[in-house]
């Protein structure tokens, strides 16, 4: 299992519409930074704060080809928030399977 922080990392970077728009937008295929600032209305360097998240998280890697800057979706790591996600539902499916168990026995009780 991941370190607690890295599954928090990653959950707080998605916590931001912006952000999650930005892996949207990446997951079709690597962009500028210009080319992924140019649908929003921030300064740049607010928007680059943004892309620091992703990458300081690992949802994104980037790398520098002259004076362009450019981003991709770095998939694997989204897995560790669908990993925790995972843990969770089973154990609330466990849980309201002993819930609905105990309704039931209940229920029989009562009509016996």
């Amino acid at each position: 299992m991941p370190p607690a922080a890295q599954v928090d990392g990653i959950f707080r970077a998605l916590s931001d519409p912006t952000r999650r728009h930005v892996l949207e937008r990446l997951s079709r295929s690597p962009a500028s930074v210009s080319e992924l600032a140019q649908p929003y209305k921030m300064a740049l360097p607010s928007f680059l704060e943004h892309l620091r998240v992703l990458e300081g998280c690992g949802l994104v890697s980037s790398r520098k080809q002259g004076r362009v800057r450019t981003y991709q979706l770095a998939p694997d790591r989204l897995k560790l928030a669908e990993d925790w996600l995972g843990r969770q539902r089973t154990m609330w499916e466990r849980r309201l399977d002993r819930l609905d168990s105990y309704l039931m026995a209940m229920k029989e009780e009562e009509t016996e």
